[in-house]
This record gives C-alpha cells, structure tokens and sequence, in this order.
C-alpha cells in the first residue's frame, strides 16, 4: 500500500476574482514527488478550493500504477471544505455540491482518502503555486 501526502490550495484574488490552485504530492517520508500550479479563471476562494482538490486527486491517478492501492491524505487549510468532505458541515450551496459530488466519486479511485485541516503556515507550497498561477495570469 502506498501512501500519498497531498496539500492543496486554491484563492482567488477578489471573491470571486482571478483564481488559481496549487498542489504538491508527497510520498511518505514527506520528499517532494510532484506539483503543479493552474489558472481557472474567475472564481471564489471556496470553488478555487474545491477545484484544488478534485484537480489533485484527478492527477493522482494519473501518476501511481495502481490508484486503488493509495492511501491519499490531502491537507488543505479550507476548513469549510475539510469539514464538509468529513461530513461534518453540509454542503449547501449549489456550486459545491457538483465540486462536492465529483470528489466523492474521485474518492472510489483509492484504497483510501482523508482529509486533515492545517494551518496556512504548513501550507506554504500549495499557496505558492496558487499565487504563481494567478501571478502569470495578471
């Protein structure tokens, strides 16, 4: 079984605004496997942060042989979208019920998929490469 480290990002600069995401992927003795950095265009902090999430996991499956045998841990510092995946806040409005939805269907791809909030300041990779996607779009 293979673990995988993910830490997202998304922001928009506005609210909505131009948006981009961040990830990086790392393996379980927390050494950089991968990341990547995308504009999405106009969007909000959450949707931005959803996206994020459903990009990561999307990529995930693309860079292991074998999805199904990957614990995916992905932390992010939305903790309106950690909860919400957990199941701990509800999901209402109608936007991030389809980016909801989509990731709980990405989650079928793996062994398995935990969700853990952090603090911004742990998160400064992610961030990064969000800024840097908005960065080239301004």
């Amino acid at each position: 079984m293979q673990t995988v480290i993910i830490h997202t990002d998304g922001g928009a600069r506005g609210n909505p605004g131009p948006s981009g995401i961040g990830v990086a992927y790392y393996d379980e003795k927390n050494a950089l496997m991968h990341e990547f950095s995308e504009y999405i265009g106009v969007a909000t902090n959450n949707v931005a942060e959803y996206v994020a999430i459903v990009r990561a996991l999307e990529h995930l499956v693309t860079l292991v042989s074998d999805s199904k045998a990957v614990r995916a841990t992905i932390k992010l510092d939305s903790q309106l979208a950690q909860r919400q995946l957990i199941g701990e806040y509800k999901v209402k409005e109608t936007t991030l019920k389809t980016f909801f939805e989509r990731v709980k269907t990405l989650e079928n791809e793996f062994a398995s998929v935990t969700y853990v909030h952090i603090l911004r300041d742990d998160n400064k990779v992610a961030d990064k490469l969000a800024n840097n996607a908005m960065d080239k779009r301004e």
